[in-house]
């Protein structure tokens, strides 16, 4: 991969696996907006940014180096090669046509505590309605970081807000999970930063403790905010997936089964 400094803007040649609309709009983030020309615009960590590809060449526009390295290269894994993932994955047959079909969608490096909050309001709920309640969130709470786009709200500020404060932003019964969560992170209860140092499964047990948060949220978080490749969240979809696998996961999945949940639940989501 080669990278050109051009301005404000930075330009990536030679990308491959990366499909941004398969990437940005799969469920694991919610707050990409896709433009009219097909770009993406989005603020991750207080910073916007629009991204578009054309063939091989990715273009990050109006940022800098800097926000490069402290953001954007963890942000779209870069600097991972997913080539050689995919090929790991299509060891196993029934992956296979699958990772053909959808190729180029990543995991994307979120921040923790957005990651954790975003689960969290995304039980029993589906993209769209998650999509229009962080909005309001972040619109309510959050800064506007350039033309309608406001950063996530930290832990601070919604650790001074009622159960009633989030229940009018639509969260309905999440609405006092999200209240006990951002007190707890505020109180030191639960150490986001000390999560990523453990064990997936004690990093399991670290977020299964939080008030609300049950297995398939805590798989999420840790799978996208966390940088747990291995975590494999199951939700309706990964549950009829897995009755093609009675014998458990492929050995090949070891270690990447994060990777490989993306792109057996993107085939659930259009073809069961």
């Amino acid at each position: 991969m080669n990278i050109t400094y051009k301005g404000n803007d930075i330009i990536l040649e030679n990308v491959e696996c990366l499909d941004l609309d398969l990437t940005l709009d799969c469920g694991q983030a919610f707050r990409w907006v896709k433009n009219d020309d097909n770009s993406w615009s989005g603020v991750v960590k207080g910073v916007y940014l629009n991204i578009s590809k054309n063939d091989d060449t990715v273009t990050l526009k109006n940022t800098t180096k800097e926000n490069y390295e402290n953001i954007w290269k963890d942000y779209f894994d870069f600097e991972k090669d997913y080539t050689k993932i995919c090929d790991t994955l299509k060891q196993d047959k029934l992956i296979a046509p699958t990772v053909d079909e959808y190729y180029g969608i990543r995991i994307l490096n979120q921040d923790s505590w957005e990651a954790l909050c975003s689960f969290v309001i995304s039980q029993q709920n589906n993209i769209k309605r998650i999509k229009g309640i962080i909005d309001r969130l972040c619109r309510t709470y959050g800064d506007e970081v350039c033309n309608g786009f406001y950063s996530f709200p930290s832990a601070e500020k919604l650790s001074k807000l009622t159960v009633e404060d989030f229940e009018a932003l639509g969260t309905g019964y999440r609405a006092k999970y999200l209240e006990k969560l951002s007190k707890a992170v505020v109180g030191g209860e639960i150490d986001l930063e000390k999560i990523k140092t453990l064990s997936l499964d004690d990093a399991r047990k670290e977020l299964l403790s939080i008030y609300g948060v049950g297995i398939k949220v805590a798989n999420c978080a840790l799978l996208f905010g966390f940088g747990f490749y291995d975590a494999f969240p199951v939700d309706v979809w990964m549950k009829r997936v897995m009755e093609y696998y009675p014998e458990g996961l492929p050995q090949c999945f070891n270690g990447i089964g994060g990777i490989a949940q993306q792109y057996l639940f993107h085939w659930a989501r259009n073809n069961l």
